[in-house]
């Protein structure tokens, strides 16, 4: 069994040996939050983001075949996933190489939040036809054993499909559809996954349920309730609220709205994170230019890119891990045609108990070797919002970073104001030229104290791409040892950027670069995850005392 993203794969934990642990998954060396081959032999594949399980299972069904092993390999998919480009590649080479496989279509018309888009529409109008299914379970019992009049059969039973149902989408496919049934009548559901045995090729059994079926809370709000930590006291909920600062994700959301009164040319564009991203106020706000994609990455950044060709200006709000799936997107549609398209990439840096499928790791790494692309990386709530309108006003593709969760606190002055394009910001002066530390990004508590302790000199970069030159020529002639902090890979970073222009320039200083490890970063807390990944203070102090002490 396959299973697609993994959130609904918590009750196969519960029965494959794990139920003793459930008490610790997504916590520090606690169970993962989804299916992971290192945990148990029955996680037969690793899965956080959407829509790879069918093309998963088909190539386990591949395998058993070329091996001569019985197997019956089963894909369990959302409806919220299928709305993925993905899932529909994997169909149609199912549907076309008739391998032995068992796609079971989890249709509780929810993705994170509300489905959308075509398919949706199309599943609500499929309805379950007893007559079809009779007709089809005897015909089949006759006719298996000779072929040639089971083609014709299976050719006349699609155009029957047809007849008692709005669409034949996966028939014409290739796959032998079966549905609709409901998913919460277990003792029906094992009979019919008995049957599907028996049939043999590619098969789809589309299972009608409700999201949080069975616990109340999660019926009313199955938003809400999608993905969930500890369910607390409200006493104590209401005391941890009471102390939060608003979360850079609000942040995003508010200047979004203050911004689109102001420009009537502005779209905001999401694949399926209207809630995580901020966009629910804009989108009520402004309906007719909010466009939810559902879980389609690659189209979402096409999509912009077409905008922007017509003289719009495109927002796409997006989370670092997920912008990995429109790698080419940003390369070959955006950045190659210079286009006025904003990227807001929320989730940058450690994202705590998701684990590695969703650490924001990378997308320094991956964006400022794109031509044309500039890099923003705001430290608090008022940067973002500067640097939001610095992108906005930017002709050409812009991006800026921002971590999961609640800022520093500090006071957002909303208005137009912009920051200079590749300029530093001095935070702390130094007299004894020892040691300056640059910045980039929600590193600056860190870098701030390391300061403090080393009184050295410290700067807050702001941008990764263009760099301030003017600034890091300056720091390497004045001062002993350079020190660059980050929350993304080391590998590729903001500090391999800052190594890069010393080298072209032959300006040699001793130079030091923190940032996350050159490993995935599992589950766990946030603070626990900086500590575990090479940005722990301890470690760092002990780094920067060795190289001292060799200078």
């Amino acid at each position: 069994i396959v299973w697609d993203v993994g959130h609904q794969a918590y009750p196969h934990k519960l029965i494959t040996g794990r139920k003793e642990a459930m008490d610790t998954i997504r916590q520090t060396n606690g169970l993962a939050p989804f299916p992971t081959r290192s945990e148990s032999e029955y996680d037969t594949y690793g899965v956080g983001h959407s829509s790879t399980s069918i093309s998963a299972a088909l190539g386990m069904a591949a395998a058993a075949r070329l091996k001569g092993e019985d197997k019956e390999v089963v894909a369990v998919i959302g409806d919220g996933a299928m709305t993925a480009g993905m899932a529909y590649e994997a169909l149609s080479h199912a549907g076309s190489i008739d391998e032995n496989i068992l796609v079971v279509l989890n249709d509780n018309q929810m993705s994170i939040s509300e489905n959308v888009g075509g398919l949706k529409n199309y599943l609500a109008k499929v309805w379950a036809s007893p007559l079809y299914n009779q007709i089809r379970k005897g015909g089949k019992t006759v006719l298996r054993f000779i072929p040639a009049a089971s083609r014709i059969a299976r050719r006349a039973e699609i155009q029957a499909k047809g007849l008692l149902t709005p669409g034949t989408l996966f028939e014409e496919l290739g796959l032998s559809y079966i549905g609709p049934v409901n998913g919460h009548d277990p003792v029906a559901m094992v009979k019919i996954l008995n049957e599907l045995k028996t049939m043999g090729g590619p098969r789809l059994l589309h299972v009608i349920t409700q999201k949080g079926k069975g616990f109340l809370p999660a019926e009313l709000d199955p938003i809400g309730y999608h993905a969930i930590n500890k369910i607390k006291p409200l006493k104590m909920q209401e005391e941890e609220e009471g102390e939060k600062h608003p979360t850079f994700s609000q942040i995003f959301g508010e200047w979004l709205c203050y911004k689109a009164e102001k420009e009537s040319l502005l779209t905001a564009i999401t694949p399926a994170m209207r809630e995580g991203s901020g966009l629910i106020e804009f989108s009520t706000k402004y309906p007719d230019r909010y466009y939810d994609v559902a879980i389609a990455e690659q189209h979402s950044v096409s999509l912009a890119a077409g905008m922007a060709c017509e003289g719009l200006k495109p927002v796409v709000a997006i989370y670092s891990t997920f912008l990995q799936r429109a790698y080419d997107q940003l390369i070959h549609d955006v950045a190659l045609q210079n286009l006025n398209v904003l990227f807001a990439i929320d989730r940058a840096g450690l994202v705590g108990a998701d684990g590695p499928t969703h650490q924001g790791a990378f997308d320094i790494s991956y964006l400022r070797c794109i031509p044309n692309m500039i890099v923003m990386t705001p430290s608090d709530e008022n940067n973002t919002w500067k640097m939001l309108n610095t992108g906005f006003n930017y002709q050409g593709p812009a991006s800026i970073r921002y971590p999961r969760g609640s800022g520093p606190g500090a006071k957002v002055e909303k208005n137009d104001s912009t920051i200079e394009l590749g300029k530093s910001s001095l935070i702390k002066d130094s007299e004894d030229k020892k040691i300056a530390i640059m910045n980039f990004g929600s590193t600056l508590g860190l870098a701030v104290e390391l300061a403090e302790d080393f009184s050295s000199c410290l700067i807050d970069m702001n941008f990764v791409k263009p760099l301030d030159h003017k600034r890091i020529k300056g720091l390497a002639e004045e001062y002993k040892l350079l020190i660059t902090i980050e929350e993304n890979a080391i590998k590729g970073g903001a500090g391999s950027a800052v190594a890069e222009f010393l080298a072209d320039n032959n300006l040699r200083v001793s130079l030091l670069n923190f940032g996350i490890s050159d490993e995935f970063v599992q589950h766990g807390s946030q603070e626990h995850q900086k500590v575990s990944s090479g940005l722990g203070k301890e470690e760092i102090t002990e780094k920067i005392r060795k190289r001292l002490d060799q200078l």
